[in-house]
């Protein structure tokens, strides 16, 4: 096995797996410019590598990502609101992207914590295999926003509209139990089996035919409607309105200062 450190990032090769690894242990895996970035190379990399016939994205530590790092878009924010959700276009949206389009399976190994944009990113992946102690959120309503990073669309396909539905407008947390019960994952396994039964399932894909895999892949996308294109778009465009809001800019600020925040519609 071989493992590139990249700081926020690391890539690890075995066989013809490879495991991406969000590496910010002490802020919960929270994704900052850098690690947006990095992310969309090790993607782009592995997805266009022939020899890598299997991904697995994963966390370090506790989590395995509590979605945008808020106190980097905090700083955007009072820099300028109107250009502080450019991110949205330029990491998520190519993000989900390249996991959902790669022509390979990717598995999300969901280690702890996994919320916003980091439940978006799992979604986008083909198959979820979750440790006993993860928990997942929403989390976008909570500090004034709508969903982004595919969201709006895979979590419907996932657990149906109703409850999707209840998820984001109510922005409640749920367990691992409850979201094997409701689709959103395929299994569950004690937390310090995870690492392995990650590693077995990859194994076992990575021997299994690509080609057909990446085309089953291709066909499934397209039964979805509307194109995760279009979703990604839609979500782009509304959160740049929503960043404008007095409602999102005061929730960033109470969630920094571990306040409730107050919302007025504005």
């Amino acid at each position: 096995m071989t493992t590139d450190d990249h700081g926020v990032l690391l890539v690890s090769l075995d066989g013809a797996v490879a495991t991406i690894t969000l590496h910010r242990p002490d802020r919960g895996n929270g994704l900052t410019t850098e690690l947006k970035e990095r992310l969309l190379d090790a993607l782009a990399n592995v997805g266009d590598d022939a020899s890598v016939r299997a991904v697995v994205l994963s966390g370090s530590g506790r989590a395995f990502c509590v979605g945008q790092d808020l106190g980097e878009h905090a700083d955007a924010l009072r820099r300028d609101a109107s250009t502080a959700f450019e991110t949205v276009e330029r990491h998520y949206n190519p993000i989900v992207t390249l996991l959902a389009g790669m022509p390979k399976p990717v598995i999300a190994a969901i280690n702890g914590a996994c919320v916003g944009a980091g439940l978006g990113f799992a979604l986008a992946c083909d198959l979820r295999i979750a440790a006993d102690t993860a928990k997942f959120g929403t989390a976008f309503t909570g500090i004034g926003l709508t969903c982004d990073s595919g969201l709006s669309a895979t979590l419907a396909v996932a657990v149906g509209a109703a409850r999707a539905s209840e998820l984001v407008l109510l922005g409640e947390p749920f367990s691992a139990e409850q979201a094997l019960a409701w689709g959103l994952i395929g299994r569950i396994v004690p937390a310090d089996e995870l690492g392995s039964a990650a590693a077995e399932l990859a194994g076992r894909l990575a021997e299994g035919p690509t080609a057909a895999y990446a085309e089953a892949k291709r066909a499934l996308a397209a039964a979805r409607l509307p194109s995760l294109t279009d979703v990604v778009r839609g979500e782009a465009s509304a959160q740049a309105r929503l960043g404008m809001t007095a409602d999102h800019q005061g929730a960033v600020d109470a969630f920094l200062s571990k306040q409730q925040p107050r919302f007025s519609g504005r």
